[in-house]
Order: C-alpha cells, then sequence, then structure tokens
C-alpha cells in the first residue's frame, strides 16, 4: 500500500479537478489563494487539497507546471525564465529552511552527542543536502 503522502482521495482528485479548470480559465493571469477559493467555491482546506493532488498529477498528466508567486498568485507556466526563477526561489528557501535546521538542531545535538552513530550519519548527509542545494542556488544565480 502507498504511503499516505502518496495517496490521493477521490476527494482530493476533485477538488484538484475543481481548481486545475478555475486555473485554466483564468489562464494567463493567476489567482491568490482567496480568489482561488472563491472561484472554486471550494473551503480553504479543500482548495489546499486539490492543490497538492494537482501537483501530484501534473507531471503525470503532461499539463503546464503550477507555480506560486506573490505578485501573481498560483498559475500555470511554461516560460523557462520564469520557472527557472521560480524553481531557484524554492531552492533558495529550502537551503534557509536546511541551515536553521542545521543551527538549530543537528549542531547542538552533534555537541551533545559527538560519538553517537546517528547524529554523525545524520550530519553527514544533512550537509551534504545543504552542500547539493547551494551549488544548485548558486547555479541559477549565473
Amino acid at each position: 500500500m502507498p504511503r499516505a503522502s502518496r495517496r490521493r482521495s477521490p476527494a482530493a482528485e476533485r477538488h484538484a479537478d475543481t481548481v486545475r479548470k478555475v486555473l485554466f480559465e483564468a489562464r494567463p493571469a493567476g489567482l491568490a489563494f482567496d480568489q482561488l477559493t472563491r472561484a472554486s467555491s471550494l473551503s480553504a482546506s479543500q482548495a489546499r487539497a486539490g492543490l497538492a493532488c494537482l501537483r501530484d498529477t501534473i507531471a503525470e498528466r503532461g499539463w503546464p507546471p503550477l507555480i506560486w508567486t506573490r505578485a501573481d498568485g498560483y498559475r500555470f507556466c511554461s516560460d523557462p525564465v520564469e520557472l527557472q526563477a521560480y524553481e531557484a526561489a524554492v531552492i533558495r528557501e529550502r537551503l534557509t529552511e536546511f541551515r536553521r535546521f542545521i543551527t538549530g538542531v543537528v549542531a547542538p545535538h552533534f555537541a551533545l552527542q559527538p560519538k553517537g552513530r546517528w547524529v554523525k550519519h545524520l550530519n553527514t548527509q544533512i550537509s551534504s543536502v545543504e552542500s547539493t542545494l547551494e551549488m544548485i542556488a548558486d547555479y541559477s544565480d549565473a
């Protein structure tokens, strides 16, 4: 049986279809979350479930990527420049999250248990992820 994060309920699939239709109708403009909920007649939690399910199924169905920007809200985008800018912004955001996790949790844990097998492994793996994200973020700035 697939993990909970990989299962899609029929309700979430219906909400995803509703969100997709509303966003396709709004193209090329995007919709802020509150506009999306009003236009789709979905509750906030239904819209969030629909967005999550939609993101899971976009590649399977060959639809354009779904992005969110502060200026435009949620929208489908196929412009390579905009997609790269969005991807770089998300990578930088995750890099910041990882760095805060390292400095706030992993490093203090490592200081408390410097010989612990788990924390050594975690520190090595997380540092590798940080390094990879940093390389991607640096590449996108070039």
